[in-house]
């Protein structure tokens, strides 16, 4: 009896051992991908040094991501539970490794919704800088696909892999529901700053902050949510306060000087001040709209205080127009002497000593974006300036695209001049449509045609230098661009308005045919070569608008041709090319190509615009902060052109209206200060002085506006607002 008993007790405790390791297995089994998903969390917040304040949101979320995988990979036959495992560790893995290089690259994480833009570009045109920063970031991608190697090469016996029970599954979805409540719950806490991770959860923008707060695979199924189930509008209707606010002490034409300041105390001629707004009844359309955003921008748009009639209102008036937008580029390249024609034009027209071309989303299209629609783009997808050229709204039994009446195109088409656009490359960001839509007779490389298109097919740049193969040459030189192009319209009976997006300055600043040139020039700089590549670049475009004003001087057209230009970025991926450039100090290229707003000075955004024309007899001073989106408004004021400046994000930068810079971090800079998101600090401008009272309001005011500036764009263009305002 004693033996037996013994032996009885032995098999209890080899049960009980049994049991324990069986949980123990279980655990590992279930906490598999809750833990896989926060090693990679962490590991990618590390190295991207975003702020490890929100680890409680993206760890609880992580684990309710992780359960919901788990219960998916318990309820099959044991073979097909562990081939899916292995496979979703190693997909799960590969996508915060894309997501990295994309950060690194093209300054966004790409969700779901990106996809069809990002297979619609030429990657080839960064294949130097992938291969390159794939190369650099081969450790950090080791580090993520450690745990998906680990678990396919001793995963064979993996606990777990032998359960096939479905109540179990379900068991761990529980699981994954308590934890899924309990992370929203923790979203709600009183967390600080302007931008926190409850708001963060109601949007399909703000996909950077998404990211840092509530962690990458939250941000991939908010977006693939988002695409079935689009956002509501959650902006305030409270308007109160957030009128273009004028400075203390600014004269009609704001802090603008023309030539000499002796000359200040001369008698102004009497000039129309009335608002720039056009006849429309924006009361009646909020009570009227056919749906909440229509009426809510309409009751915006009605509280916003519009831009007057200036002194230089009309300018202009009958000029052609020539825009230029020039990829990647920076003022601190121009130079007097290597750069004779940009320096003249910077000089001796409008000058604008405060001028930005802030980083925002999908850097040249949405620089584009700005320039063109004058509207900041959205800080997430669709990609704004692509989605103005969809196919998606019904008028009079016909689909049409985004009605866009106040750009520059549409207004000088009415009023009857041609309208012209160049690329001297192929398709990318759907500007086929989005330009064609626009008004332009659009002119790019194209490979083939596009039968497919719904407008037809698009005729190929005519005389675009390419090879015998018919590839086109990379980069093309911008000088080819106008040459190639210029004939079409320089001897036009009619007034003409030209638009180019040019492409010599495009990364990387490798030895290539741009540069080929112009190598005994630059290679004496005392310079890096990345450097004096980019200047090369720089003397490209200074030539290509040289060659512009030759051209238009022989056909007798330069006295009456208006010269726009600007960059649509400055070049994000070599900080230290400007810091060579201007002998200042503007932070790390990391945090530059990550577009990390929070460690840069913001002076890397400075540039040149270009505001001139022939017959201005001396320069005009502009002090005022501006930028692109100003751009619009600002030349529709100088062609004399009947426009509504309340409808557009940017403003008359020669009207008596403050300045405002937006960056895409949620920072701002107006004349009285500046505003730091991060730090949520206003800093005033140098003799500027408020009551803490005082700039708390206006701190206040400024940060609504701001919001309203940056959230009102999708809403614009996906209710095809102006249509709804001026009709079809």
């Amino acid at each position: 009896m004693g033996y037996t008993g013994r032996r009885m007790s032995g098999s209890r405790s080899h049960s009980r051992r049994s049991e324990t390791a069986i949980l123990i297995q279980t655990l590992e089994r279930v906490l598999l991908f809750p833990a896989l998903l926060l090693y990679l969390e962490l590991v990618l917040h590390i190295y991207m040094k975003t702020s490890l304040a929100y680890a409680p949101v993206y760890i609880v979320f992580s684990f309710a991501a992780g359960f919901f995988l788990s219960a998916l990979t318990l309820a099959w036959p044991p073979k097909v539970n562990g081939i899916l495992t292995k496979v979703l560790a190693v997909v799960i893995s590969i996508v915060f490794v894309v997501e990295i290089i994309a950060k690194t690259i093209l300054q966004t994480y790409y969700g779901p919704s990106a996809l069809e833009t990002a297979a619609g570009n030429k990657l080839t045109d960064y294949a130097g800088v992938i291969i390159s920063t794939v190369l650099r970031s081969i450790p950090i991608i080791l580090i993520l696909l450690l745990p998906a190697v680990l678990l396919c090469i001793f995963g064979r016996g993996f606990p777990g892999f032998e359960r096939f029970d479905i109540r179990f599954a379900g068991l761990v979805l529980g699981a994954c529901v308590v934890c899924h409540v309990l992370a929203i719950g923790v979203t709600l806490l009183p967390w600080k700053g302007d931008i926190t991770p409850a708001m963060l959860y109601r949007v399909d923008t703000n996909v950077d902050d998404q990211v840092e707060q509530l962690g990458m695979f939250t941000m991939l199924r908010l977006d693939v949510k988002h695409m079935l189930f689009p956002p509501k509008n959650s902006l305030d209707s409270d308007f109160s306060g957030i009128g273009t606010l004028t400075p203390p002490g600014s004269s009609s034409g704001g802090d603008v000087s023309t030539g000499d300041s002796s000359q200040t105390g001369e008698l102004s001629p009497v000039v129309d001040t009335s608002p720039n707004v056009l006849d429309i009844d924006l009361a009646a359309l909020a009570e009227s709209g056919k749906n909440d955003d229509i009426k809510w921008l309409a009751s915006y748009f009605n509280s916003v205080t519009p831009t007057r009639k200036n002194q230089y209102t009309g300018m202009f008036e009958g000029y052609n127009v020539i825009e230029l937008v020039l990829e990647g580029f920076s003022g601190y390249a121009i130079d007097p002497q290597l750069t004779p024609t940009l320096y003249k034009l910077t000089h001796e027209g409008f000058v604008f000593n405060n001028y930005y071309t802030a980083l925002h989303y999908t850097s040249t299209s949405n620089g584009e974006c700005q320039t063109l629609l004058g509207l900041y783009p959205k800080n997430g997808n669709p990609i704004t300036m692509k989605d103005t050229g969809v196919l998606r709204f019904t008028e009079n039994g016909q689909t049409v695209g985004f009605n866009a009446y106040l750009t520059l195109p549409q207004q000088l088409k009415r009023a009857g001049y041609s309208v012209l656009g160049y690329h001297a490359n192929s398709e990318m960001y759907g500007r086929a449509l989005s330009h064609s839509n626009l008004g332009y007779d659009w002119h790019q490389f194209q490979v083939g045609d596009l039968k497919s298109s719904p407008r037809g097919t698009l005729s190929e740049f005519e005389g675009l230098e390419v090879s015998d193969s018919g590839k086109l040459l990379w980069p093309q030189r911008d000088t080819h661009m106008i040459s190639a192009s210029v004939d079409d319209y320089i001897n036009s009976d009619t007034p003409f308005h030209v638009y180019y997006l040019t492409i010599s300055g495009h990364m990387p600043y490798s030895d290539n045919r741009v540069v080929a040139p112009y190598r005994d020039v630059v290679r004496a700089l005392p310079y890096s070569e990345t450097t004096q590549n980019y200047v090369a670049t720089a003397i490209e475009v200074d030539r290509a608008l040289e060659l512009l004003l030759q051209k238009l001087e022989a056909a007798g057209k330069l006295d009456k041709t208006l010269i726009v230009a600007t960059g649509d970025h400055i070049p994000y991926f070599n900080v230290d090319t400007l810091e060579e450039l201007s002998g200042q100090t503007f932070g790390s290229s990391k945090d530059m190509e990550s577009l990390n707003e929070k460690n840069i000075n913001f002076d890397v955004y400075k540039n040149s615009l270009i505001l001139w024309s022939a017959t201005m007899e001396e320069p005009v001073i502009v002090d005022k902060p501006c930028c692109q989106v100003d751009i619009l408004p600002t030349v529709s004021n100088l062609l004399g052109l009947e426009y509504d400046s309340r409808m557009l994000a940017g403003s008359d930068i020669l009207s008596d209206s403050e300045g405002l810079v937006i960056f895409t971090s949620t920072c701002w800079r107006t004349d009285r200060g500046f505003y730091n998101r991060f730090t949520q600090e206003f800093t005033p401008a140098e003799g500027v002085t408020m009551t803490a009272e005082e700039q708390e309001n206006y701190v206040s005011a400024m940060k609504k506006l701001v919001s309203y500036k940056l959230k009102s764009t999708p809403m614009i263009v996906e209710n095809n607002f102006y249509n709804e305002v001026f009709g079809g």
